[in-house]
């Protein structure tokens, strides 16, 4: 299955270009994609879901047993990817961090993009809320890719993003600093854990995955680590993001909630001759075989004595004699 993982969104796009970028992306050969919300902190207490939740065509034929559907994904169908819910929070300080669980709870998928060097170092190192992170790699950066901090939030399972997209809208500086950019990050993370997507505003900004794995070949990405960044890695994250959601403590994933069956037929209580159950059942018969088993410390009285052995008979005889002498 192909990813792209970030399709731009705001309130004010109109559901037919959605509807009409959707099924761009599916005529590329894109299976899921994710409708991305960008927002700028403070975060709101009570959070809320703006992204539109489409509805899937008549003429669908996804059933609930698909693995479209096992893979926690709102809807799908021939003419349209999956659609997921995505937010991307921009930060500058990590101050800010305090309410990222209530808003990874209402979307599908939470990235931070941090503006400044201690929010990205603070992002790979320390957050746990998100699993992407996100740059605008057409602006000069005021941090340096640098492979400690980035194959740290690696191990730790974050994974990079590369919009292709911004380089088609950008000028030839914004162009020029994306290249760039590109470049360190690929070095410095030597290829691993980067996400290929789009975010693509319009349908002009979308491009088939082939081309996307040749470009970024251009730059140092090669090509099997390209189609893993629009295949098994992308979708890593939408695992992990739904295990996190749907699971215990990140770990289990929690499907349902197994019962015994109670077999009633086969249980015959021990009742007496007139019906009624006989007095001490069960329970009463595990306590008289409890207590037969505790051995009881027995009467002086009652206790039979043993024969003198012959050592025993020669010691006392011999005892009597330094006696008698």
């Amino acid at each position: 299955m192909l990813y792209d993982l970030n399709i731009a969104w705001s309130p004010t796009t109109a559901d037919a270009e959605v509807e009409r970028t959707l099924a761009f992306s599916a005529s590329l050969g894109y299976d899921v994609v994710a409708l991305n919300h960008i927002i700028h902190p403070p975060i709101p207490a009570q959070t809320i879901n703006p992204l539109p939740y489409l509805t899937p065509p008549a003429d669908t034929s996804a059933s609930p047993d698909s693995p479209k559907d096992q893979a926690h994904l709102h809807n799908g169908g021939p003419s349209r990817p999956v659609v997921l819910h995505r937010v991307t929070v921009v930060m500058s300080d990590p101050s800010q961090t305090h309410r990222l669980v209530q808003l990874a709870a209402a979307y599908d998928i939470l990235a931070i993009r941090p503006l400044t060097d201690k929010a990205f170092q603070n992002a790979c190192l320390n957050m746990a809320e998100p699993s992407l992170i996100s740059l605008d790699m057409t602006h000069h950066l005021p941090f340096h890719f640098r492979p400690k901090p980035c194959m740290a939030a690696i191990k730790r399972g974050l994974r990079f993003e590369v919009c292709y997209s911004q380089m088609l809208t950008a000028d030839a500086r914004g162009r020029a600093s994306f290249i760039g950019n590109v470049i360190e990050l690929v070095r410095a993370t030597r290829g691993r854990g980067i996400v290929l997507s789009s975010e693509a505003k319009t349908v002009m900004g979308l491009r088939a995955p082939a081309d996307v794995v040749n470009l970024l070949a251009v730059w140092g990405l090669g090509t099997e680590k390209g189609n893993e960044g629009i295949g098994s890695i992308p979708r890593s994250v939408v695992v992990n993001e739904r295990v996190k959601r749907t699971g215990f403590r990140g770990v289990i994933d929690i499907v349902k909630v197994a019962q015994n069956p109670k077999d009633d037929s086969t249980k015959v209580p021990d009742t007496a001759e007139d019906g009624a159950p006989k007095q001490g059942g069960q329970d009463s018969n595990n306590t008289s075989n409890a207590q037969e088993k505790k051995r009881k410390p027995e009467d002086n009285s009652t206790r039979t004595e043993q024969p003198m052995s012959k050592r025993q008979a020669k010691k006392l005889k011999a005892a009597a004699q330094r006696q008698s002498a």
